[in-house]
């Protein structure tokens, strides 16, 4: 009987070291995948690290478009002021020239008239003279 029993005992143990090297297989299996997903995961993160560093480069440049795009902006405000500024000042030069055209042809209209009046007179002169 403890024949029997030692025998029993030692399929008893047989059998619940196969169980156990079962297991023990399981669970390197599972750690194998574990393995494999953590480096998924890891290669994820370097993406996700490698974009948001893209989007942080196309933001900064963005941000420095911008700022251009505003100086640009602020440079041809103050350009157009001054042209508007010299246009004005064109205008009433325009102007002071357009005054200063009309006195001249007032005053060259009335020295026509005097020229003929002294044309008449010089005329009138000589035929008296002549006449003597």
């Amino acid at each position: 009987m403890v024949a029997s029993e030692v025998k029993n005992l030692a399929a008893q143990t047989a059998k619940a070291t196969e169980e156990i090297g079962a297991q023990i297989a399981e669970i390197q299996s599972a750690t194998d995948q574990a393995v494999v997903a953590i480096g998924g995961i890891g290669r994820t993160i370097e993406e996700v690290s490698g974009i948001a560093v893209a989007i942080a480069a196309a933001v900064e440049q963005q941000t420095a478009a911008t700022g251009e795009i505003a100086r640009t902006v602020q440079e041809t405000a103050r350009a157009t002021e001054a042209v508007t500024a010299n246009i004005a000042s064109v205008s009433q030069g325009s102007a002071e020239t357009g005054a200063a055209a009309g006195e001249v042809l007032s005053a060259a209209s009335e020295l026509a008239q005097q020229a003929e009046q002294l044309n008449g007179t010089v005329t009138h002169f000589v035929a008296e003279v002549r006449a003597v």
